[in-house]
């Protein structure tokens, strides 16, 4: 079946004072789409960001980011139902919550510079300092956040699928080198004696910058995964499921080889190229996933083997129209498109179409619309015809990310408080966009 998604970020949503919720405005974003025959919401992960606001060096690959909880959602929690949750993902909610006041307790500082019992996780040393006096309150008071998490996103998901648009998420590949994850399963992950990573993540020099990118996320330790049967990939997926209804791999790339920059280098362009587990993770990460609904990032350079790779395990690409160009075996061309790949005009990386340079904005929106693909995902701020001042995320760049939203006038009437982006979403572009979704047979 052929549909169409809009791509808008929570945070993007107007709400609370510094980001949307998952509140009102949420649910009355689903109903807009639904109301435009628009069945799918794609958004950013909703992991916990890094200090600099990003979803894409997140601090837990399982806990959800609590600064997108309801503020006005009236909740009347059962100790019993929270506990009961808690026992049932023991497995990371306690890890995290424990990982979060210490690093409040420690004003701040990585988990590598935490006490050596605490950072090495010895087992008394974590069972005492759990009951102290500092500790031992806002420890239970984060895992509570995190069940107040679950409830607001069940809210969200319950309407969305009264709605009939299905939620669609992202899952980083890498994570930050200071987070949960890595501090509570160091053996997983490639890091020197010390904690310190030994290579970080990040990709060579190309398109999007000349010194190519250094996220500063740690790589996995392969063999260690393998010989678990890379059981903490099953968990995550499983996660992951219990959020969205599909889910994009981000970076999926490194599934086959990744760039491995040595830690001690500030800029990307002297990595090199390590292999990945390849096939072994993919099956993994299929086993604990529903069928049909996995998309694979493979935007940048691809090698042929992750193409393979892609296309045997019958998982859809990507196409951005924003990188299309002469070259007649560029596969971002219109005329390349296939029914397995999801058609984009840009990704949350790019710029905005008008800010990119491309005037007639519709006209790229018609040419998503209408491709072959059996997907097409619209940014939300070329459905509004925004420019650069719109843009979420510039790659390879640490400040003024993450940062964009939007206010509209609900279609009760109701309008949030004024700001530049009050009529930004007029009905005027959402009447020409829904009857463009109609006339491509998306509806």
């Amino acid at each position: 079946m052929r549909r169409a998604g809009v791509l808008c970020h929570i945070t993007s949503l107007p709400g609370a004072p510094w980001n949307g919720t998952l509140g009102g405005y949420a649910r009355e974003f689903v109903d807009m789409l639904a109301g435009y025959d628009i069945r799918v919401w794609q958004m950013l992960s909703v992991n916990p960001p890094d200090e600099y606001d990003s979803p894409y060096a997140a601090t837990s690959a399982f806990a959800g980011c609590t600064a997108l909880n309801d503020p006005h959602m009236s909740r009347q929690l059962l100790n019993s139902a929270v506990d009961e949750w808690v026992e049932e993902n023991s497995h990371w909610v306690e890890d995290w919550a424990l990982y979060e006041v210490l690093k409040e307790l420690f004003e701040g500082r990585p988990w590598t510079e935490w006490p050596e019992k605490l950072r090495y996780r010895e087992p008394e040393a974590l069972k005492e300092v759990i009951k102290d006096g500092l500790v031992q309150m806002p420890y239970y008071g984060r895992m509570r956040r995190q069940f107040e998490f679950k409830l607001d996103w069940d809210v969200l998901r319950a309407h969305a699928r009264l709605r009939d648009v299905q939620l669609f998420g992202d899952m980083p590949f890498f994570l930050a080198h200071d987070s949960a994850d890595v501090w509570a399963n160091q053996h997983l992950f490639l890091l020197e004696e010390s904690g310190a990573p030994a290579v970080v993540a990040g990709v060579p020099p190309d398109y999007f910058s000349k010194e190519g990118q250094r996220w500063g996320t740690v790589h996995y330790d392969w063999d260690a995964h393998r010989a678990e049967g890379f059981a903490w990939w099953k968990s995550r997926m499983k996660r992951m499921f219990e959020l969205f209804d599909m889910v994009r791999i981000d970076h999926f790339r490194a599934i086959d080889s990744a760039w491995a920059i040595p830690a001690h280098h500030p800029t990307a362009e002297h990595g090199e190229w390590v292999q990945g587990p390849g096939d072994e993770l993919l099956e993994a990460i299929l086993e604990a996933s529903p069928k049909g609904r996995l998309v694979a990032e493979d935007l940048g350079i691809i090698p042929d083997s992750v193409v393979e790779m892609r296309r045997k395990h019958g998982l859809p690409g990507m196409a951005v129209l924003q990188f299309a160009n002469d070259d007649a075996d560029n596969p971002h061309n219109p005329e390349n498109h296939t029914e397995d790949m999801v058609v984009y005009t840009g990704t949350h990386d790019n710029d905005t179409t008008v800010g990119w340079g491309k005037k007639p904005v519709r006209e790229m929106i018609t040419t998503a619309l209408e491709s072959p693909a059996e997907l097409a995902i619209i940014p939300l701020q070329d459905v509004m015809g925004l420019g650069s001042h719109a843009r979420m995320n510039t790659p390879g760049t640490q400040e003024g990310n993450w940062k964009w939203r939007f206010e509209f006038t609900l279609p009760s009437g109701r309008h949030t408080d004024k700001s530049p982006d009050l009529d930004d979403l007029d009905k005027d572009d959402w009447n020409w966009f829904g009857e463009a979704v109609r006339l491509s047979g998306r509806s």
